[in-house]
């Protein structure tokens, strides 16, 4: 089995046939992977988590965020390290993708179904491992496979599946307010097809004759430390994105608790929930649409990095200044839209960065640490912000902070314009 997009073509600037199927394949199995990402974290584990008691809700949340984000942290490069050395007639990436949307429906078949703390802390660990086990494999595709001129255009699908899945799975799941074990299985099957799908309609190219690099565990451990002198772009790109994205989702990840408390609608917030993500979907999809093909045309990517920041930013200080619905609706149309700008360019300028050309996947791991951890790290951070100062409204300038100096960190990248 073989893909054509393995090979050489006449020109590598347009997009069509198994190259344009790849396109909206991506854009597909992000969808789908990212919906997950929106619902669980900012829906329905806070509404289960809830029922445990409210006044302890916020620190219960942290403390399984917090458990998942460590678990999500050596998944990442496990994940791509593994994938790398795999050698199959399905390819190195195709396996990993479907074993991690079977054992992560377990594990959500596992939160679904528990009646205690210990019991969704366990199987949301299993969650974090396997659907990590598919994501990194998945973003490795586009160095694989994608040519460098028309990476922007990726990235923007890419990001654009990203957003659209975290703010359509929000959509979704206040749908599921009421039977939230119900939500756990219908993400799951979603995963599941979109994944089947992705590699039924891009098959990899059977590698079983390659080489496989001997696996050392010395620099296994090592990619976890990004040597700032060594690859000073890959240092910096993982810092910006890190930053940005742990901004980001340190008010996204408590948007439901926010709603409740902060803005103070109580039971009424599930409600506001879909209109913000809608908002915030149509904002990211303009965004997206302008700002990957622009970002090729002009042969930059930081620009957009630094402008999406402090577009961020402004939008963060919106609820702070006025903690109101229309507050938190003109947030969502900012960050949605800023979020968008940064998300259309990201993966474009992280492809670009990579210290190796024959470890896609491993790299790319440890660069999605600062991708994926954010969306567990990032609303477990917020749940001890919340706990120290007594309340949600530090959780903005904290945001703020954060985000700005991602956009500063990308300003030192060299090999990227």
């Amino acid at each position: 089995m073989t893909s054509s997009l393995a090979e050489p073509t006449p020109d590598r600037h347009r997009v069509r046939g198994p190259l344009l199927r790849l396109l909206f394949s991506i854009l597909g199995a992000n969808l789908g992977v990212f919906f997950l990402w929106g619902a669980i974290p900012g829906i329905l584990l806070p509404l289960q988590i809830q029922a445990f008691g409210e006044d302890q809700k916020a620190q219960n949340l942290a403390l399984v965020l917090a458990v998942g984000a460590v678990v999500a942290l050596i998944a990442q490069p496990l994940a791509g390290m593994v994938s790398d050395r795999t050698r199959t007639r399905f390819g190195r990436r195709s396996p990993w993708m479907i074993i991690g949307a079977l054992v992560g429906g377990m594990g959500l078949i596992g939160i679904a179904s528990a009646s205690t703390l210990v019991q969704i802390i366990i199987s949301w660990c299993v969650v974090q491992l396997a659907y990590n086990f598919s994501q990194g494999p998945l973003s490795a595709v586009m160095p694989d496979r994608v040519p460098g001129p028309v990476r922007g255009l990726f990235s923007a699908f890419t990001g654009l599946g990203v957003m659209a899945g975290m703010a359509g799975g929000q959509v979704i799941a206040s749908g599921f307010a009421d039977s939230v074990p119900a939500g756990y299985l219908f993400f799951a099957g979603v995963a599941l097809v979109v994944l089947v799908a992705f590699v039924l309609l891009n098959p990899d190219r059977d590698n079983r004759g390659e080489p496989r690099e001997p696996f050392d565990a010395k620099t296994f451990f090592h990619t976890f430390w990004v040597n700032p002198v060594k690859h000073p772009d890959f240092f910096w790109g993982f810092s910006g994105r890190m930053l940005l994205n742990v901004g980001t989702n340190l008010v996204v990840g408590y948007q439901l608790y926010i709603l409740q408390d902060y803005i103070g609608l109580g039971g009424e917030a599930i409600r506001l929930v879909p209109v913000l993500a809608v908002i915030s979907l149509v904002a990211t999809t303009l965004a997206v649409l302008i700002s990957g093909p622009l970002s090729d045309r002009l042969g930059r990517r930081r620009v957009f990095v630094v402008i999406a920041g402090i577009g961020m930013a402004v939008g963060f200080s919106v609820p702070w200044i006025a903690p109101s619905v229309t507050g938190v609706l003109i947030y969502a149309a900012l960050g949605g839209f800023f979020s968008g700008v940064f998300q259309a360019v990201d993966t474009a300028l992280m492809s670009e960065v990579l210290p190796s050309t024959t470890t896609f996947a491993k790299d790319l791991g440890v660069l999605n640490i600062a991708a994926t951890l954010p969306q567990t790290f990032g609303p477990a951070l917020a749940g001890f912000i919340v706990v120290f100062f007594g309340g949600y409204v530090m959780l903005f300038p904290i945001a703020i902070v954060l985000v700005v100096l991602g956009a500063i960190a990308v300003i030192p990248i060299r090999s990227v314009r």
